[in-house]
């Protein structure tokens, strides 16, 4: 499709994010999967049942324009779940693996929230006010994912801290870290 107008910049726009939550729909379920903890499982899980509704949302914003519902890939979003992909093969540790699926889910977040609030700038430029306030809605959305996964990954950092015996400063300090893992390793062996 050709760009000519900003209304066409808009479409392209929300194909873009189209593809890109329909990819989500496809890689949530294996994040989920692959996470240990349990806060995490149900993070992803809730914020899949949200990303199923922001699908319907953006149809509703094609229909707003007069679009057939169709995506355009979105390669950032199929490097983003790839680097998630990554983080799921690593033998890290559960609390290691649990915080790198939530690196790479914020930085998944992040690319959302960047690209709903431009598509709905766009929006209230061209005066589409309907449309402005269903990308909004998704973008609160995203937002509050954003800071949950936020309020996960400090949890389990500091759960890693208090089984290592170690305060959270030091924590993360590489002597630290290896120190903490050789307590928790012999704390579960039962030796000293």
């Amino acid at each position: 499709m050709a760009v000519n107008t900003l209304e066409d910049l808009l479409v392209e726009q929300i194909q873009d994010l189209y593809d890109a939550e329909k990819q989500l729909v496809r890689a949530l379920p294996k994040m989920a999967k692959g996470a240990s903890s349990e806060e995490l499982r149900e993070a992803i899980e809730e914020h899949l049942a949200e990303t199923r509704n922001q699908v319907t949302r953006l149809e509703e914003v094609f229909k707003e324009l007069g679009h057939k519902a169709e995506g355009k890939t979105c390669k950032a979003m199929k490097g983003l779940i790839e680097e998630g992909s990554e983080a799921l093969e690593e033998k890290a540790g559960e609390t290691f693996t649990d915080l790198a699926i939530i690196a790479a889910a914020q930085r998944v977040e992040h690319y959302e929230i960047s690209a709903y609030g431009t598509a709905s700038a766009i929006a209230k430029q061209l005066d589409r006010q309907a449309v402005v306030d269903l990308l909004k809605a998704t973008e609160e959305e995203e937002s509050a994912a954003d800071s949950k996964l936020t309020e996960i990954a400090e949890m389990l950092m500091g759960d890693f801290a208090s089984a290592s015996g170690l305060d959270d400063e030091d924590a993360g300090t590489p002597q630290r870290k290896e120190a903490g893992a050789q307590k928790q390793k012999a704390a579960k062996s039962g030796t000293r």
